[in-house]
């Protein structure tokens, strides 16, 4: 027969198709994960890339880390000089008690001409000591400053050590001074011993140690920013890699993969983590190219026959083509059927599949299907139907039973027994057919898109390899299952279980 132009509307169809099966595809991986924009991609879509911050974790990390020991140096530094101070007002304090005990001690022992005697003017490092008789008056000093006037009015009684801190400005020795004034008995009266100390020393301590933190803390907090600074850059040097390598992923390289740090640390578990995403999104694109693929060659056998079927028609006589009518009819019901099949399973993927959910009576739909086989096939149905109910979708579930009664009548030699077994948890549906039954090592790809045993090859006999992949997305779309197994007597069965409702009554 000569060969002839392809006919328009046969193009306009196959451009057609070709659109249909690209919308109905599932999600591909370049839609979940989209490529990263360079900068010139960005200028060219209108896009903003992504900016790139290249410190701010690590700049915020050193901030952070210098103003939390700033605080700490700060807190520490104030409270050691209280405690300095502290700590040497009482030092102060108990060596002043000391030399009034100590100057008393003299008054007893070597009278009191013999403890002024002893009052020698540096005798003691900033301490001034006086004796004053009863009256007040000094009757010796070991300071010529101080020699005129009592450091305090303070008079305790024998053995009563008191203390007193005063500015002795008015005395001609400015600044604060503790006085610790002292009771002593001699010859029947009553003597005070007055040592005074001046804070000054103290004061000069405490200022020492307080210049040199200040001049520390700069050095300490520059040492901790850098030490902070390489740490934290070390550290996040593997999330650096993971981002560029991620960066330069693309949709025809998705089976690259980040590196993963040697260390067994939460980087290394994100370096997995997205190894493991990346297979996945591999995966989905391997699933979605091979279902794009299959579609489009499920599609061009139907497209072909039509278009020959419209070559033969463009320049045959009227009866001619009333006879080609059927033909071309039938291919296009085999053409809808198939886009019907795709567009089921692109709901399935969308989680859309299932749009109701009410009581089904399960037996009532078997013996529906069963019925309309009967009717059909040439093979002999053996039907075994228990009351069973069931929540879902009426429509999806006769769909799946009408697609394993399909399945059994295309395979079956002369024999297909349905049995349908309900149980107090989950409801089972069983398809035998006396046909070959499945290889075990293909009974989980069966359920898959397009796919065909070498027995049934042929697409007018063996369908499009859609019907068992839809089944198991409505059965899992009810919480159940479908599976390919074998009967008893060595038959090919397809078994479904449902979880079940509770039958009031027998239907």
């Amino acid at each position: 027969m000569p060969s002839h132009p392809a006919h328009p509307y046969a193009s306009a169809a196959a451009d057609t198709a070709a659109d249909t099966a690209a919308d109905i595809a599932p999600d591909s991986a370049e839609a979940a994960t989209p490529s990263p924009l360079t900068p010139a991609a960005a200028a060219g879509t209108g896009a903003r890339p992504t900016p790139r911050l290249r410190h701010g974790i690590r700049l915020r990390l050193v901030l952070v880390a210098v103003a939390v020991v700033l605080l700490a140096l700060v807190a520490g530094g104030g409270l050691l000089l209280v405690l300095l101070q502290t700590s040497l007002r009482s030092s102060v304090s108990a060596a002043a008690m000391a030399r009034a005990a100590e100057v008393s001690a003299d008054v007893t022992t070597s009278g009191v001409s013999g403890a002024v005697a002893g009052l020698r003017p540096g005798s003691r490092d900033g301490q001034v000591v006086q004796l004053l008789d009863p009256s007040g008056r000094v009757l010796g000093s070991s300071s010529a400053v101080l020699a005129g006037q009592p450091m305090s009015q303070q008079r305790p009684a024998d053995g009563v050590a008191v203390s007193q801190q005063r500015d002795l400005d008015d005395l001609g020795t400015p600044g604060e001074w503790l006085v610790v004034s002292r009771g002593v008995s001699a010859d029947g009266r009553l003597y005070t011993v007055q040592v005074g100390v001046p804070f000054e020393f103290q004061r000069q301590a405490v200022r020492t140690v307080a210049l040199f933190l200040l001049a520390a803390a700069p050095v300490l907090l520059l040492g901790v920013a850098v030490a902070v600074w390489l740490l934290v850059g070390r550290t996040l040097r593997p999330v650096e890699e993971i981002r560029r390598t991620v960066a330069g992923i693309r949709a025809r390289r998705l089976g690259d993969r980040v590196p993963v740090p040697p260390v067994h640390d939460e980087i290394a578990a994100l370096a997995t983590t997205m190894n493991d995403m990346l297979g996945r999104l591999e995966r989905a694109d391997a699933a979605q190219r091979a279902f794009l693929s299959d579609a489009g060659h499920e599609l061009r056998s139907p497209l072909a026959g039509l278009s020959a079927t419209l070559d033969l028609a463009a320049g045959a006589d009227d009866r001619t083509r009333r006879e080609l009518v059927p033909v071309m009819v039938s291919e296009v019901d085999r053409m809808s059927a198939l886009v019907a099949d795709l567009m089921t399973l692109a709901r399935g993927d969308d989680r859309t599949l299932v749009t109701q959910r009410v009581d089904v009576d399960l037996d009532d739909v078997v013996l529906a299907e069963v019925q309309r086989l009967r009717l059909t096939s040439r093979h002999r149905v053996v039907l075994q139907v228990s009351p069973a109910r069931v929540v879902g979708d009426a429509r999806r579930l006769s769909q799946v039973v009408r697609n394993l009664l399909d399945n059994a009548d295309r395979h079956a030699r002369t024999t297909i027994r349905v049995e349908l077994a309900p149980g107090p948890e989950a409801c089972v549906l069983r398809v035998d057919n006396d046909g070959p039954v499945v290889p075990a090592a293909d009974r989980e790809r069966i359920f898959d898109r397009f796919v065909r045993l070498e027995d049934a090859r042929s697409r007018e006999d063996g369908g499009h390899g859609l019907g068992l992949a839809i089944s198991r997305q409505i059965a899992e779309a009810h919480a159940g299952r479908i599976v390919a197994t074998v009967g008893p007597a060595g038959e090919c069965r397809f078994e479904l279980t449902l979880p079940a409702r509770e039958v009031g009554e027998a239907s």
